[in-house]
């Protein structure tokens, strides 16, 4: 038996509940994780909610897809991982089939990664998903380089952060967007090279400004809804404007018909394009490993839970008040 938070009806944190569950044995091709710490994402209550993109099947219902542990056992088939070696797991998988809100949890081999050295559990839980996000998405997709310049909103959550520290190792410039000041001193401290509060100024006016009048080539955006707008209007000819988020919960439009055909490229992305395909994958790892060994990627981490305090964390990340990472750890 280990604890293991389930959900029993879609709603709000207070729906979530630590229950005693059997674990059993890993199958094929799966790996069983005594799991230390846990990622907090925004796609798990939306998921708890019923507003994700993928819809709850049954109940009672798992959560979470990112966590950090050792390895306890391993199905048949699986290579490469062994008990007893230090791992991260990385969001790979739907929910409706695997979660590691738990103390132990069974997970399929493809989404487990050895943990390098140097990298202890609360870190090791909090690092992968931003920047395999922030890589896929601005690199692998859309084919960031040095000199280009990427503006992101929602930029003080993990994968704002983590997209402003890709921005550098690459060599691109990255201009962050934030709705107040009271996060921008944060912002610079971690690499952004301009900030616009948006609350209190003109985005497409500050960023054609910072650029010289061209725009600029990314725009990398979380938030979706009317203001794709405002964001399509900053970026450069021939420019991608990336959606890897809807915190809005509102329609998008298309800016393409309603700014009169711009050269615009409009893409949504999702992390599982890159941990769902080996070779990105593997490229990712290896850029993501290379980050932290320079000591150019770190783990931000806003604050840590226990795992029996799950519906707290849940509050404080629907608050929208952390800068970085909410990660829960379980009794040692």
């Amino acid at each position: 038996m280990a604890g293991t938070v389930l959900f029993h009806e879609l709603g709000g944190p207070e729906v979530l509940r630590l229950e005693d569950v059997p674990v059993g044995e890993p199958g094929p091709g799966e790996v069983r994780v005594r799991v230390e710490a846990i990622g907090l994402n925004r796609a798990e209550a939306l998921f708890r909610s019923g507003h994700y993109i993928e819809p709850v099947r049954r109940f009672p219902a798992r959560l979470g897809t990112e966590a950090a542990g050792v390895v306890e056992a391993t199905g048949e088939g699986v290579t490469g991982l062994a008990a007893g070696q230090p791992v991260s797991v990385i969001p790979a998988f739907s929910q409706n089939d695997y979660g590691v809100y738990a103390e132990r949890a069974i997970v399929p081999a493809t989404a487990v990664l050895p943990r390098p050295d140097g990298v202890d559990a609360v870190a090791g839980a909090a690092v992968w998903m931003p920047y395999l996000t922030a890589y896929g998405a601005l690199v692998e997709v859309g084919g960031m380089r040095a000199g280009d310049t990427v503006a992101l909103n929602a930029a003080s959550s993990s994968v704002g952060l983590a997209a402003i520290h890709v921005a550098r190792r690459m060599g691109a410039v990255p201009i962050a967007l934030t709705r107040t000041d009271a996060k921008k001193d944060a912002l610079l401290r971690e690499g952004a090279a301009e900030v616009i509060v948006t609350g209190a100024e003109d985005v497409v006016e500050r960023v054609r400004a910072l650029t010289g009048g061209r725009g600029v080539e990314f725009v990398f955006d979380a938030v979706a809804g009317p203001g794709v707008l405002d964001l399509a209007r900053v970026v450069a000819p021939g420019g991608t404007l990336l959606e890897y988020g809807a915190l809005s919960g509102e329609a998008t439009p298309y800016p393409g018909f309603e700014l009169g055909m711009p050269a615009l490229n409009m893409r949504t992305y999702t992390v599982h394009e890159t941990t769902r395909d080996p070779e990105r994958l593997r490229r990712a790892e290896a850029f993501v490993a290379s980050g932290l060994r320079a000591n150019a990627f770190r783990a931000v981490v806003d604050r840590t839970f226990d795992l029996g305090d799950i519906v707290a964390a849940h509050r404080h990340m629907e608050s929208g008040t952390q800068v970085g990472k909410i990660v829960v750890t379980t009794a040692p």
